[in-house]
């Protein structure tokens, strides 16, 4: 079996990207229906691919080459996207998205920086032990929390994020159980958020 599969043009497995299809700096969202939204505050953009829940722009933003990328649901997919990214020349990874809200003083619309996240997504565990840290680029970090000082956002947070293997009872929502306790099927897809671990030369926010 291949280590890090490609199809015969080159192209990453999953992503459907190959060298010079992105930019150095990375955009993450979620949804592969908010990526052209993100991209129509660019100066310019052109779609680069839409593989699965795998979307991807490239373009230019005050002269500055930028991707957008869709992630899809969950930290199995997050770590595709960075696997592979990683491989065509992405080295700065900014994750953007909806988050639900855990201190009181958070309103709905608030902006939240996060400095690290509490690993309770099992996926990362499968590159490093559980014990090792998952902690944002502080480089990264910096230039976010500047940025919003400099466009004058008040609503702005920063903190500790926690990423979770699952929407509903790994956030403590009404959930489904398994019927008498035995699963039908398992899958990889609807789980939390894969974070940054200092393992690779990328900066992962």
């Amino acid at each position: 079996m291949t280590v890090h599969p490609t199809v015969s043009n080159g192209k990453q497995y999953h992503i459907a990207c190959r060298k010079g299809d992105l930019a150095e700096y990375l955009l993450v969202p979620g949804d592969p229906e908010r990526v052209p939204k993100i991209v129509s505050f660019w100066d310019s953009a052109k779609e680069v691919s839409c593989h699965r829940e795998f979307r991807s722009f490239t373009g230019k933003f005050k002269r500055v080459p930028i991707s957008a990328l869709s992630s899809g649901i969950g930290p199995a997919c997050m770590a595709i996207v960075v696997n592979e990214a990683s491989r065509v020349g992405v080295h700065t990874f900014i994750r953007v998205g909806s988050t639900s809200a855990i201190q009181k003083d958070i309103n709905c619309g608030d902006l939240i920086i996060s400095t690290a996240a509490v690993r309770l997504d099992f996926t990362s565990n499968c590159y490093i032990m559980p014990e090792y840290p998952a902690v944002s680029s502080y480089e990264v970090l910096l230039a976010l929390i500047e940025a919003a000082e400099s466009l004058g956002i008040g609503n702005y947070h920063v903190g500790i994020t926690a990423t979770t293997a699952d929407f509903y009872a790994g956030q403590n929502r009404p959930a489904a159980s398994y019927t008498n306790g035995t699963p039908e099927n398992a899958e990889r897809r609807n789980t939390g958020f894969f974070h940054r671990y200092w393992l690779f030369d990328e900066k992962l926010f």
